[in-house]
């Protein structure tokens, strides 16, 4: 340590210029804690009170003052002026000068001031410390609050900790397009909170009195996780008082950040269709995850780009982007990273149809855990190419499986759909058969092979919203297929969620079931598009196309819905279907020929013997073979 290194540590220098005002407040408070102090003590009689030995005392204290909080760092700017971290620094300064004054005060004979005098006229200094930062620190924030004359007032309904950070960041913001005027909450136990100034002003069924009795123009929703029919019912009530209805994002898009004043937006069809509360066991999580190598496949996906995006929340040893696509895995590197340079070994471009290829790729990296959420996923599309469902969603499936096996992958979770329970078109019966393969690398490999299923995710490419937001754009109409078509929604990153702590719960060979809430109309979705758009746009009916179901299934024919380990998460039991089987699909010939037997392999029942065999299971690994 250098010489002028040594000197600023232990020799208190005069405070900083902008410290000077809290060192002088502070050694006033001083004067006043002792010299209150002492005078009290003889009755106010300022002839008998001990005045030279009062101000030894008071300029004493006021050294100590300033060489211990120079210490603490009171007046070296370490703090900002009335932090908690600066009240926690002041207090310490005070119980250490008053210690000191009172044990030399207690050690001479003839004592110069009273005994009590630092034991009661430092608390009194500390008020008056406290005090001063307490009016500076509410001086400094009424400058920071938005003009009342400027910005929109606005009522948050959830009082909770995202309400509670969207208030803060809205009194913090000179420039903030927002002023709260109230709470409503229908916790009763906040009924008559205040949270910096702001009050609760009751629950739902006061949103309408609230809005007449403080004049709120906007109502911005701030509950986390609450189901999506509570924002429906609250936005309704909202616009049928005469004000505007914006919302904060779920936690889920979030990711961990506290929630600001930028983050308030319009509603959109994913808020009002498909947010649920989700009870996620982190710790689980975190524990097959933490330190993995974690491969996705898809990676450029909706869901494979936000599963990247959560799973390296959890600190993986290495995440390994796989995908096809280079724009795709250009846009999530760049969600991810902020920079999508596409220069380091995270991104990996591969297509699961060169099974050559991605083994070679499995055994250079060695991933420990997968998620292989690669697949076609057009129901119209595949309907017409049914062999490019065999290609990509079956044979790459098993590809994949085949590499996981051979390198001893931990976990392997195969995305599913709810369109392989009960399936009638050729997404589903593909869907159906990678469930059946990867509860035959359950059987015979160690690790845990799982499939998740769940229902149409809001957002997502080919997602009917982003469909209907197109229709719009252009001016209509809206096409729907029937108007008593019903499906099960969920935003992607409430899907993703549960699909990470399925794989954390998932047992060998198992389908997991995702909870979708109840199933919504198309017809539905699709009045609630067109209500916000700019211009009255038409809904037209088409009729359900080959393939298609009126309502989907979550659970097959004889699926049981049980769930044991989680509320959100059903489980049920898989039958396996060997390799060589989906190897010898036909993909090349005649488009009957191929449906006929994707749909025979996808209901055939489960050979002899490959059954209830998962005890003991070999490690030699995957081969499609009998």
């Amino acid at each position: 340590m250098t010489s002028a290194a040594q000197h600023d540590a232990s020799t208190p220098a005069a405070p900083k210029p902008h410290m000077l005002g809290p060192w002088l407040i502070d050694a006033s408070a001083w004067v006043v804690g002792l010299g209150a102090a002492i005078v009290a003590r003889f009755d106010l009689d300022m002839r008998a009170a001990p005045l030279s030995a009062t101000a030894v005392a008071v300029l004493a204290a006021v050294i100590m003052h300033t060489v211990i909080g120079h210490q603490q760092f009171l007046y070296r700017g370490r703090y900002g002026f009335g932090t908690f971290e600066e009240v926690r620094a002041v207090f310490t300064t005070v119980l250490a000068v008053v210690l000191v004054l009172f044990a030399v005060d207690l050690a001479m004979v003839d004592r110069p001031v009273p005994l009590s005098s630092a034991l009661v006229g430092g608390p009194v200094a500390l008020v008056f410390m406290f005090g001063a930062r307490y009016l500076r620190r509410l001086q400094h924030e009424r400058r920071l609050r938005p003009d009342a004359a400027q910005a929109t007032p606005v009522l948050l309904f959830g009082a909770g900790s995202a309400g509670q950070g969207l208030v803060r960041s809205m009194l913090r913001d000179r420039d903030s397009a927002y002023v709260p005027v109230g709470f409503l909450d229908d916790n009763p136990a906040k009924r008559r909170l205040r949270i910096d100034g702001v009050p609760v002003l009751g629950n739902r069924g006061d949103i309408a009195a609230a809005i007449g009795h403080t004049g709120a123009r906007t109502l911005i929703f701030a509950a986390a996780n609450v189901d999506a029919s509570v924002i429906r019912e609250i936005r309704r009530t909202t616009l049928e008082a005469g004000a505007s209805f914006k919302v904060v994002p779920p936690v889920g898009e979030l990711l961990d950040r506290t929630v600001r004043a930028a983050d308030v937006r319009d509603v959109k069809v994913s808020d009002l269709l498909g947010r649920h509360q989700i009870d996620t066991d982190l710790d689980a999580i975190a524990g097959y995850l933490k330190g993995k190598r974690v491969l996705v496949t898809g990676a450029g996906g909706s869901i494979g780009s936000e599963l990247c995006r959560q799973l390296d929340r959890f600190g993986p040893a290495e995440l390994m982007m796989l995908d096809r696509d280079e724009s795709a895995l250009h846009a999530v590197q760049l969600s991810l990273r902020g920079k999508g340079l596409l220069d380091t070994d995270e991104t990996i471009l591969a297509d699961l149809r060169d099974a050559e290829g991605v083994k070679a790729i499995f055994a250079e990296r060695r991933p420990q855990v997968v998620f292989h959420a690669a697949a076609l996923k057009h129901l119209p599309l595949l309907e017409t190419h049914p062999g490019e469902a065999v290609k990509s969603n079956v044979w790459g499936t098993q590809t994949v499986l085949e590499a996981a096996a051979a390198v001893g992958v931990e976990r392997f979770v195969n995305i599913s759909t709810d369109k392989a329970a009960n399936p009638t078109s050729v997404l589903g019966y593909s869907k159906r058969i990678t469930e059946r393969l990867t509860a035959y690398a359950a059987m015979i490999t160690e690790g845990t092979f799982l499939s998740v299923r769940f229902g149409n995710v809001l957002g997502s490419r080919g997602s009917v919203l982003k469909a209907f937001a197109a229709q719009i754009d252009a001016g209509g109409p809206i096409t729907v297929t029937d108007p008593e078509v019903t499906r099960y929604f969920m935003t992607v990153q409430e899907a993703v969620q549960l699909v990470i702590q399925a794989a954390a719960i998932g047992r060998d060979g198992e389908a997991l079931v995702l909870e979708m809430g109840e199933p919504v109309r198309i017809a539905q979705v699709a009045q609630q598009m067109a209500e916000q758009a700019d211009q009255p746009v038409k809904i037209v009916y088409t009729g359900l196309r080959h393939g298609e179901k009126l309502a989907e299934d979550l659970f097959g024919d004889g699926e049981e819905d049980s769930r044991p380990l989680h509320p959100m998460i059903s489980h049920v039991a898989v039958p396996p279907v060997r390799p060589y089987e989906a190897r010898g699909l036909s993909a090349y010939g005649d488009r009957v020929r191929v449906v006929k037997e994707m749909v025979e392999l996808s209901e055939s029942k489960p050979a002899r013997g490959t059954v209830g065999r998962q005890a003991g299971k070999p490690t030699s690994g995957l081969r499609a073979r009998a």
